[in-house]
């Protein structure tokens, strides 16, 4: 039986949860789902540039979780991409959430 995840913290809640190609149903599309803690992994690299160490730090993490987490993530990211399928981020109830101004720990979702 696998253990249970700990908990990630993540500061970032997009507006957007579906992205999908220009021009096809979505309903004739495979969907592509992207967890919370994986859309913080690449928003700690990728966006902002942060080392693998920073970024775990902040999601509360080890540094070898985070880099599995990335790593998933760019996966998915990529298949979507090049496949043409659309893209949904699943924002889970069982992350914690942020102070995006000062990294603090605000609420649970």
């Amino acid at each position: 039986m696998p253990r249970n995840k700990c908990p990630r913290r993540i500061c970032h809640s997009p507006d957007i949860h579906l992205f999908k190609p220009a021009g096809k149903p979505l309903h004739l599309m495979e969907v592509v789902v992207l967890e919370a803690d994986e859309l913080e992994a690449i928003r700690l690299a990728d966006g902002l540039g942060l080392y693998h160490e920073e970024a775990a730090k902040q999601m509360g993490i080890s540094r070898q979780t985070f880099g599995r987490i990335l790593e998933q993530a760019r996966s998915k990211v990529a298949n979507a991409l090049t496949k043409g399928m659309a893209l949904k981020i699943n924002i889970s109830h069982a992350e914690i959430l942020c102070d995006q101004e000062n990294n603090q720990l605000s609420e649970q979702i």
